[in-house]
């Protein structure tokens, strides 16, 4: 394997090329026509135009990846995240051609695509399952019957699902016919697939996930959690590792639990499986991403593991060279992902021109990036424009660093989440760690940033008056000293 194409854009093509680059591999970059002058396309060994600005036309057409692989003379394919990288039936025409998929097999894909599925797969290793339904329900009277059964509140869940589509939380039953039907619908449109299911509500849920790797030789190892519980719209924004709740004593059953739920479907790769953690601090088995997950820095930061480089070593056939016991955690590390969004304007996406496009330095701070200055963004893809990672010798510290990197980093041109990061950094509920999925509709509201960041202009509105007294009066004193001077220069006798 000396060549790989990577089928995906931005910063997780670019992340993904630099560390092929290390390992002497070339890269294929493929680029759609809005991202002609991309960095990702510049900084590949060669690149291949696969079609016009939308995705559905370009980057999720795979018999187009696949004849720029046939072209360039690549052997294998990295999907990134997004896109096509959890595509059963795309990691299938790549087998199909002859080409290696870096990443699991179809039939992993598959089975872990559908929460239903996967919670079939998971059972047969008694992994714990949230109270409620292990198949599709569309009766809706059926539906009702199982909800009164299981207990209000539920959350109604597309099977194909994530990211929050096709999910209703019914607090009573007489909503629940008009949220199973919104339901549907939405599943319906999402995913092509209206099959939903029920399950007993956690009112203060963490998003707990494990950062997994399988080889072809059977070993599956976990590399500890992630906490991913700060989101918006079921998304999530701000992520670390590890979790500052998890006991070494929970820390070791949820692992054990990820791996062998990745054990389930004989897991090849990186995968995360994910758990909803609840007040008592009991875990349940969510789903699992058959990808590298946008995160992934934060572990690679406490494990000083490269998962790009372990994902392609898997490819190539090679065995994982650690074991569990070999593996520890090191540190803290924060994530924050910069979407060009308002988070005064319900963090709708913003689109326009960086203008100003500075990023921040130091030790153990990181960007993950596919943009530079003058550079503008996209409508017709995910608005994140970067991921800003910090790493410290303890939470505290990646916290203080996360804050400082946040301050250091300049964007003008559009609105960003870089000031809703430092509002999280800096909300007791996050330093105390006593937080969950409803963070955002607890604590934020718009005029809490708006507040922050008027009182912000205007200690930089006085600095700046400070500043401009201050170069006036330097400026008044030069003038009198030089007047001064030049005076004695007139009246100095010359002999």
């Amino acid at each position: 394997m000396d060549k790989i194409l990577v089928a995906n854009r931005g910063e997780i093509a670019l992340r993904i090329m630099r560390s092929a680059k290390e390992m002497g591999i070339k890269t294929v970059a493929v680029f759609s026509e809005a991202d002609r002058n991309a960095l990702h396309v510049r900084y590949a060994d060669e690149a291949i135009c696969i079609g016009p600005a939308p995705s559905n036309q370009s980057y999720l057409v795979g018999s187009k990846i696949i004849d720029a692989c046939k072209l360039t003379g690549a052997q294998a394919i990295h999907p990134g995240y997004g896109f096509l990288s959890e595509n059963p039936a795309f990691a299938q025409q790549v087998k199909d051609a002859g080409l290696t998929l870096i990443g699991p097999t179809p039939e992993a894909m598959e089975i872990m695509g559908n929460k239903l599925s996967a919670k079939a797969a998971a059972l047969k290793y008694n992994i714990p399952m949230v109270p409620g339904t292990e198949e599709a329900i569309t009766d809706i009277e059926e539906a009702k019957q199982r909800a009164i059964e299981v207990g209000f509140p539920i959350l109604i869940k597309a099977a194909a699902g994530g990211g929050g589509k096709g999910m209703r939380i019914v607090e009573k039953a007489d909503d629940f016919e008009e949220q199973m039907h919104l339901a549907v619908s939405e599943a319906t449109s999402a995913f092509g697939d209206g099959a939903v299911f029920i399950e007993r509500y956690v009112t203060s849920p963490r998003h707990i996930e494990i950062q997994v790797l399988g080889d072809t030789h059977g070993n599956i190892v976990h590399l500890f959690e992630r906490e991913c519980s700060v989101q918006r719209r079921h998304q999530k924004v701000v992520e670390e590792a590890p979790s500052s709740v998890l006991t070494p004593e929970i820390r070791e059953k949820i692992g054990k639990c990820a791996v062998d739920v990745a054990r389930s479907v004989s897991y090849v790769g990186a995968g995360t499986v994910e758990f909803i953690l609840d007040e008592n601090l009991d875990f349940f088995f969510l789903e699992m991403n058959t990808r590298l997950q946008v995160e992934h820095p934060v572990t690679e930061m406490i494990t000083g593991l490269d998962l790009v480089k372990e994902q392609i070593k898997i490819a190539r056939g090679e065995a994982l060279s650690f074991k569990q016991e070999d593996l520890k955690i090191s540190g803290h590390a924060m994530e924050l992902r910069v979407y060009a969004e308002d988070p005064l304007n319900n963090f709708l996406p913003d689109i326009g021109t960086l203008q100003t496009y500075q990023t921040p330095k130091g030790y153990g701070v990181r960007v993950d990036d596919g943009f530079e200055q003058g550079m503008e963004i996209p409508i017709y893809y995910d608005p994140m424009i970067a991921k800003l990672i910090t790493f410290g010798k303890d939470r505290t510290e990646a916290i203080e660093r996360m804050i400082r990197a946040i301050d250091e980093y300049d964007i003008t041109g559009i609105q960003t989440t870089l000031g809703f990061g430092k509002f999280v950094m800096q909300h007791p509920a996050f330093v105390s760690g006593k937080f969950d999925t409803h963070f955002v509709g607890k604590y934020f509201t718009a005029d809490s940033l708006k507040n922050e960041n008027e009182q912000e202009a205007m200690i930089a509105a006085l600095s700046a008056v400070l500043l401009l007294q201050k170069q006036q009066n330097s400026t008044q004193a030069s003038v009198t000293e030089t007047t001064k001077k030049s005076s004695w220069m007139q009246n100095r006798k010359t002999y």
